[in-house]
């Protein structure tokens, strides 16, 4: 587990974690990635407490409260690193009274399975996730869907809205104009820019942080998900995770959603990926209630 200088999570976020606790219940705890809030996993939420877990949806550091704090102040979300914001979530998991299953999306996904390494989950899902240090795959849509942000080096010092032609292509280009528009207007803020520079320069540096322990046999049982119309993160690389996980003693499976883009997590069809979330964990032996 990571050691920490600060303590950096939010009176909301520990209150969370109390109800959680209080629950006696198997937490669930939701990472979301760039261009998000972790409000983007409310629905999830209910699916799964439906369910019989408890859930917590931790921000990333310094996150604002809202869409419309985050619209107001794009640079809130500068400058954040890798594992700055997998030790918030490690922080996070610290404080729970029971292990919890882990749930990322995009970046999200990375930090789910750097937290898997680190084997403080009991069973993880990783969706579209980002590439880790040794998934060598970059294909020409992902190097497109960048482009915002690689392009431009004060992309390392602002946060980094996209344009809705730039939102359509990476994220909704598997969908309809009209929903396109829909969820750019309801879920879409800036994100911080040094992720993307950390994964493009991963495998030419020995200590990036995009590293994570995929060796660990207490990583537990793993499930990537991976988009098929992904533009952002294609199927490819996620194949090539699957390819390095599946080493690993755990349970490791791969299942690609046919005619999915990056969106997958919060368009029409998100119910399906969280049932094949949720289907997963159980399978996996991690069940809501638990004295464990």
């Amino acid at each position: 587990m990571a050691e920490h200088t600060a303590p950096t999570l939010t009176d909301a976020e520990r209150a969370d974690i109390a109800r959680a606790n209080a629950s006696g219940r198997r937490p669930v705890v939701f990472v979301h990635g760039l261009w998000l809030l972790s409000s983007s996993w409310d629905r999830w939420r209910t699916v799964f407490e439906d369910a019989g877990f408890t859930t917590i949806a931790p921000g990333w550091p310094d996150d604002p409260e809202s869409i419309e704090d985050a619209r107001a102040n794009p640079d809130a979300f500068a400058s954040k690193m890798v594992q700055e914001v997998t030790d918030h979530y490690l922080e996070a998991i610290a404080e729970l009274a029971v292990r919890p299953a882990v749930i990322g999306h995009s970046f999200g996904g990375l930090i789910a399975q750097k937290i898997a390494g680190d084997g403080a989950s009991v069973a993880t899902v990783a969706i579209d996730p980002a590439p880790f240090q040794g998934v060598l795959s970059v294909p020409f849509s992902s190097l497109k869907s960048s482009a915002p942000v690689v392009s431009h080096l004060s992309s390392l010092k602002h946060g980094v809205t996209l344009s809705f032609e730039q939102f359509q292509y990476g994220w909704a280009n598997a969908l309809d104009d009209d929903e396109a528009r829909a969820l750019y207007d309801e879920f879409h803020v800036a994100a911080a820019g040094n992720p993307i520079f950390q994964v493009v320069s991963a495998n030419l540096n020995p200590f990036s942080e995009t590293k994570l322990d995929t060796k660990n046999p207490g990583r537990g049982p793993l499930l990537l998900i991976g988009g098929e119309a992904d533009h952002t993160v294609p199927v490819k690389p996620t194949e090539q995770a699957y390819t390095i996980q599946a080493k690993n003693p755990g349970v490791t499976e791969f299942v690609v959603l046919p005619d999915r883009g990056h969106s997958l997590t919060i368009d029409h069809g998100w119910p399906e990926v969280a049932q094949t979330a949720l289907e997963f964990i159980v399978r996996a032996g991690a069940l809501p209630v638990t004295s464990a």
